[in-house]
């Protein structure tokens, strides 16, 4: 973040508001990497083996990672809320229509993709910690689909909000994968992809 003062960490932990404030205010400030960050994800995917990967329609300010769609299969969730509120997986293609969280995301109907045919999930956040802990935007819904996966988890994000260590719930599923625009980090410090 050259040239640009990053405020101060939360003196709380646990207070999951003030992170969440923090990180916003710290990616209002900071510059688009998204080429940088698509850049290294496809190295890691490509390193990894994956080929189908659910990813994410890129919200303002979010590293945009749709460059990688047509050297990947692209997955994009959708949000439902009932009966219980969950992600579902839809061809990349799918996402027209604009969620209540102003991303695009597939139709109601879009056709579905069953979560054990997935090789790896790009997923987005506010911030992560060294640890793999994803600051989400409150919905719970990856926390809800990630106990059920088995493929390859990357948190994508800029740089300088990967921090030390963020607030933890027990349903939390870390990373197994750090991505921002400096490269790609396995959580437990190996620094290149396999």
């Amino acid at each position: 973040m050259a040239g640009v003062t990053r405020p101060a960490l939360p003196a709380d932990l646990n207070d999951k508001a003030r992170w969440r404030a923090w990180a916003r205010e710290v990616r209002a400030a900071l510059p688009d990497v998204s080429d940088g960050v698509a850049g290294q994800a496809r190295t890691l995917l490509r390193a990894v083996g994956a080929r189908r990967v659910l990813a994410y329609r890129a919200l303002p300010g979010e590293p945009d990672v749709s460059a990688l769609h047509g050297e990947f299969e692209l997955l994009a969730p959708r949000a439902r809320f009932r009966p219980e509120p969950r992600l579902t997986l839809h061809p990349w293609a799918t996402a027209t229509e604009v969620s209540r969280f102003g991303a695009l995301q597939p139709p109601q109907d879009a056709p579905q993709v069953p979560l054990d045919t997935v090789d790896a999930i790009l997923l987005p956040g506010l911030a992560f910690d060294r640890s793999g802990v994803r600051l989400g935007y409150g919905g719970g819904f990856y926390d809800r689909l990630l106990p059920a996966f088995r493929g390859v988890t990357v948190g994508v994000i800029q740089g300088a909000l990967i921090v030390p260590r963020l607030p933890a719930d027990p349903h939390d599923c870390p990373v197994a994968w750090l991505l921002s625009e400096a490269g790609a980090c396995a959580v437990g410090g190996v620094v290149s992809p396999p």
